[in-house]
């Protein structure tokens, strides 16, 4: 990959802050009186490997002035060593704008994980390209590579905008695009025509594109997979003949990914992973892991894909470490994983968990 020499960011992105709070012992929702609470979004989870790894990382966003929740975020941030930029605006009285709670178990066994979103007045939707200097963050600053998310881009006409304006820039400037598709049908509900064309014209712009089967076919309309044998081996094959296709259609992208997860229980999942590049096929075949928390791990997987570009090793490294960040988000109750170092990440992917002293 081509990344900018002189730039002060390796990764950005554009997100909207909040907060996740998760019943302490794994209880369930509408049972537990205890909860942790950590600050997150699906975009910035992505920029928490390379932070806790080195390199220089921001996301451009928004916060409510005054607001405890927002200074919450903004220490957390700074702890992950992800610096911030972002407009303040006011709350507005009781019942104007917040910081959207995500409210998420973890499961056990054979019950199943629970998330409830509560976003009502979240601030990040009203999020507008005008609210950033994209030319000097683009243009003097510099960044190596913007990663984009189907979550922030359809969370409203503003912040869908918003995406597109900075992709944009982003690229008239030669920054790298990565754009992971995270289709949800909640958010595209009655804007289905307006959320396709955006979503078109940032994967057109992208030289990364990341997403699942059903990510494809319903964000982009690319023709699903042609029915074939049962089993893991027939659907990574089907997988692959659509990402023939995307190819084809979207011919500035020369990365496409995705994860490949069976569940088993909500601790015992196969994880593996796939990757196109520059028209080579790499593959890491699932491998059973114990999970501690399953929320975080595709973002995590993107984040260690995106550090081994960003390091200049080869593709197929590139896989092996997202498939290792991913599993070790997993691990945490947290959804993002913060390696202690690259060894530690290593270790995970060769299965070694051994004491270290």
């Amino acid at each position: 990959m081509d990344l900018k020499k002189d730039a002060s960011v390796d990764l950005l992105t554009m997100t909207s802050m909040g907060v996740r709070i998760t019943p302490a012992g794994r209880q369930p929702i509408q049972t537990s009186s205890l909860y942790e609470m950590q600050a997150t979004s699906a975009e910035s989870n992505v920029l928490n490997v390379s932070a806790s790894l080195g390199l220089s990382t921001k996301v451009l966003t928004k916060f409510v002035a005054g607001s405890p929740i927002a200074q919450f975020i903004k220490g957390e941030l700074r702890k992950r060593n992800i610096a911030y930029e972002g407009a303040e605006v006011e709350q507005g009285g009781p019942w104007g704008f917040r910081h959207q709670f995500n409210i998420a178990d973890a499961g056990y066994g054979v019950r199943g994980p629970v998330v409830h979103n509560d976003r009502a007045g979240e601030v990040g939707r009203t999020i507008q390209a005008k609210d950033f200097d994209l030319d000097r963050i683009f243009g003097k600053d510099g960044c190596r590579i913007l990663h984009l998310s189907g979550l922030i881009a359809s969370m409203s006409k503003d912040t869908s905008a918003a995406c597109l304006e900075t992709a944009r820039v982003a690229k008239k400037n030669g920054t790298l695009i990565s754009f992971d598709l995270n289709y949800r049908a909640s958010f595209w509900k009655g804007r289905e025509a307006e959320l396709s064309a955006a979503f078109k014209e940032i994967a057109g712009a992208a030289d990364i594109l990341i997403g699942n089967e059903e990510d494809f076919q319903l964000a982009l309309g690319i023709k699903g997979p042609a029915a074939g044998g049962s089993g893991l081996a027939a659907k990574i094959e089907g997988f692959k003949g659509m990402i023939e296709e995307v190819a084809k259609a979207y011919p500035k992208a020369k990365v496409f990914a995705t994860t490949l997860r069976e569940v088993q229980s909500a601790n015992r999942h196969s994880w593996g992973a796939i990757l196109r590049a520059e028209g080579r096929w790499y593959e890491e075949a699932p491998r059973d892991i114990d999970v501690l928390d399953r929320i975080g791990g595709g973002d995590g997987f993107v984040a260690g894909l995106l550090y081994g570009i960003l390091k200049g090793w080869e593709p197929e490294k590139w896989l092996q470490f997202g498939w290792a960040t991913g599993a070790l988000a997993t691990t945490v109750v947290t959804d993002y994983g913060t390696p202690s170092d690259e060894d530690q990440v290593w270790s995970i992917y060769k299965g070694n968990a051994r004491v270290k002293r």
